[in-house]
């Protein structure tokens, strides 16, 4: 999928710049309640640093179990990437919101907040961008035309990936709001979403059984697995 098949043009009616595509294949995958104790043990190995880039605070272990255990699956989307251990190495956040009165920048009902963080083990390939592009083509599909991310003016992976997207950014006192007009949804948009989740559906089934398989023999031979 290219980032043009999400995003709107950039000027003059060409398609925004995207970087080569990684060369190893990222699947993004709707999460759900049963995944709720991997989205905790994700946020709880973040570093100090990583926490603070990610909340725009550092948050405490109990606070980050609070916000875990407050995440609404009925409401809001989590996408997820598993690592070949079945550990998830990237959690993205899509929080749907009621229009503000004095927000101008869509006519829509809801607005949609966009929050991210990639394991240190994962970084550099691609994760947090591919997140995002899920995160952003499921809105369209929502009927949600404007994406928002706010963050730490030093987050510089968020700004990346607003830069990338062709997000308008906004920084004021060490924070900085980012927002994307997002195209109306199309038979395409619609399609490539549910072909996403089929494929990343059954690369999650292959890395959990795999998992089980391999706990499994551990148990069999009297040795743990990781």
């Amino acid at each position: 999928m290219n980032v043009s098949d999400i995003f709107p043009s950039g000027k003059d009616g060409e398609p925004s710049e995207a970087k080569p595509a990684p060369k190893h294949t990222v699947f993004v995958k709707e999460l759900s309640e049963k995944d709720r104790r991997r989205i905790l043990r994700h946020f709880l190995a973040l570093k100090e640093s990583d926490r603070l880039l990610r909340f725009g605070t550092y948050l405490p272990d109990e606070m980050v179990t609070k916000y875990v255990e407050g995440i609404d699956f009925s409401r809001d989307k989590v996408f997820g990437v598993m690592s070949a251990h079945f550990r998830l190495v990237g959690v993205g956040h899509l929080a749907f919101a009621p229009k503000q009165a004095a927000d101008e920048v869509t006519d829509k009902d809801k607005v949609a907040e966009f929050g991210v963080s990639v394991s240190e083990s994962a970084r550099g390939k691609g994760v947090g961008f591919k997140l995002f592009e899920r995160g952003a083509i499921h809105c369209r599909n929502a009927d949600v035309d404007t994406l928002y991310m706010h963050c730490l003016s030093s987050n510089q992976t968020m700004i990346h990936i607003a830069k990338k997207a062709g997000m308008e950014i906004h920084r004021e006192y060490g924070e900085a709001d980012a927002y994307l007009k997002l195209l109306p949804a199309d038979a395409a948009s619609v399609l490539k979403e549910a072909m996403q989740e089929q494929v990343a559906a059954l690369d999650y089934t292959i890395k959990a059984n795999t998992r089980a398989a391999v706990k499994w023999l551990g148990n069999l031979s009297g040795t743990k697995s990781e």
